[in-house]
């Protein structure tokens, strides 16, 4: 008779002749607080809108993240986590919202449709057709240019690249302050990964928190708080606008903007964490896209941008973390949170930015797997990789890495690399940056 725990782990992908329960826990840990930042970076931008409290913003992006997680612990059976993501955030808030003047209402509304349009895509495979007609070398890319764009991220959170008018950006210090930390915390990082150690990630983590208080960045702020309630942003929809034309422009550019932003970041992960074969395909996709498309729809009802697989979360999977037992543990995190929020806002962004750091490294090994030989491969790769953080979106650097590989093959005559879907695609694409 098969027992209940059996039917939990079968559920799970967990085979505990294969998998480690402790290994897996320890992996969805270190997934949640290289996450955690989410809780914090949310409520502050969305608590520009008027009507958005950041106590209200922080529930529901603490729930978007562990129903989303949850499905992709049972659905997706793999050890990632999903959240409301970095880009799709910031579009919602300053370009929808403020620069569009749209309100917040309208935003939600059609982040609501838009998860219904992704979920359409899931469902027919077409998410899944799409991401196999990518060339391969534009997918190894595209984790290279991930894992770049989170290094980036990392060392501005840090404080050590910081903005300059002159050059976009500069260097920051690192003799005091947040960037003194995070070179402490990256010493530590680096120790530990080079020695191999279970849980090094989390344990770094930790301790670079812990060497935080006594230089004033890790600042106590409580233990329990109850949950804020999410009810001034939920369900909060201006359906009498659904067949406006504003509404359909706002919807396409979300959707284009999300569907590579989420798919990206979905092949991202799946790539570093094992689950991609020598040609690039990726067994249980389709899964992973039900559920980041459940998350949207969700997200949408709980009044928040767009819910996205997490590329920081591949930390799990880096410390050994591959079925749903991962992500289970993560989303078990986020639901903690929820009343331990003093706590998880205490460990400062210096304490995870050297694990961003170490994570961006290992997704830029990929480098080695591409053929730099040919031109007609490598350019577009370039342009891939280098895209994605100078232009601060995964989204644009796969858009223009295969119009790109598209153009270039072309004009070279290479048309046995191109399928008719790699030609669609490319059309599309520059169709939406004319309109879009």
């Amino acid at each position: 008779m098969v027992t209940l725990q059996a039917k939990i782990c079968n559920l799970l992908g967990f085979d505990p002749k294969r998998h480690n329960w402790k290994t897996e826990v320890l992996a969805g840990i270190t997934s949640f607080l290289t996450m955690s930042y989410i809780l914090a970076v949310n409520p502050s931008m969305f608590g520009i809108l008027e009507g958005m409290p950041q106590g209200a913003v922080f529930t529901t992006t603490t729930l978007v993240a562990l129903i989303s997680t949850l499905l992709v612990a049972f659905v997706a059976r793999m050890p990632f986590g999903i959240a409301p993501g970095m880009g799709p955030n910031a579009f919602f808030v300053f370009t929808v919202c403020i620069s569009l003047k749209y309100s917040w209402q309208f935003a939600v509304t059609a982040i609501l449709i838009e998860g219904i349009i992704l979920l359409l895509l899931t469902l027919t495979k077409l998410r899944e057709a799409i991401v196999d007609i990518i060339p391969n070398t534009i997918k190894k890319s595209l984790t290279i240019g991930i894992g770049l764009f989170i290094a980036f991220v990392g060392l501005q959170n840090a404080g050590i690249i910081i903005k300059n008018d002159s050059t976009l950006v500069t260097f920051g210090s690192i003799t005091h302050g947040s960037g003194l930390l995070t070179i402490i915390g990256l010493i530590i990082t680096a120790l530990f990964v080079v020695k191999n150690i279970k849980g090094g990630m989390l344990w770094a983590i930790l301790i670079t928190t812990i060497i935080g208080i006594p230089m004033g960045l890790t600042k106590y702020q409580g233990l329990i708080s109850l949950p804020h309630s999410p009810v001034p942003i939920f369900c909060q929809f201006e359906f009498d606008k659904i067949l406006t034309i504003d509404m359909l422009v706002i919807v396409l550019s979300f959707l284009c903007i999300d569907l590579f932003s989420l798919t990206g970041s979905a092949i991202g992960v799946c790539m570093k964490g094992g689950f991609a074969d020598k040609d690039g395909k990726i067994a249980g996709i389709n899964r992973l896209f039900i559920a980041d498309s459940l998350g949207t729809i969700t997200s949408g009802l709980l009044g928040t941008s767009a819910a996205c697989t997490f590329i920081e979360s591949s930390t799990g999977a880096v410390q050994g973390g591959r079925t749903g037992l991962t992500a289970l543990a993560t989303a078990l995190c986020f639901g903690v949170a929820l009343i331990l929020s003093p706590i998880f806002l205490t460990i400062p962004a210096a304490a995870t930015a050297p694990i961003l750091i170490i994570l961006g490294l290992m997704m830029f090994k990929s480098v080695t797997e591409l053929d730099l030989e040919d031109m007609s491969e490598a350019i577009p790769a370039f342009i891939t990789i280098i895209l994605m953080p100078l232009a601060y979106s995964i989204a644009d650097g796969i858009l223009i890495g295969i119009i790109s590989y598209v153009v270039i093959n072309t004009i070279c005559g290479n048309f046995k690399k191109l399928s008719p879907g790699m030609y669609i695609l490319a059309v599309l694409f520059v169709l939406k940056y004319i309109f879009l």
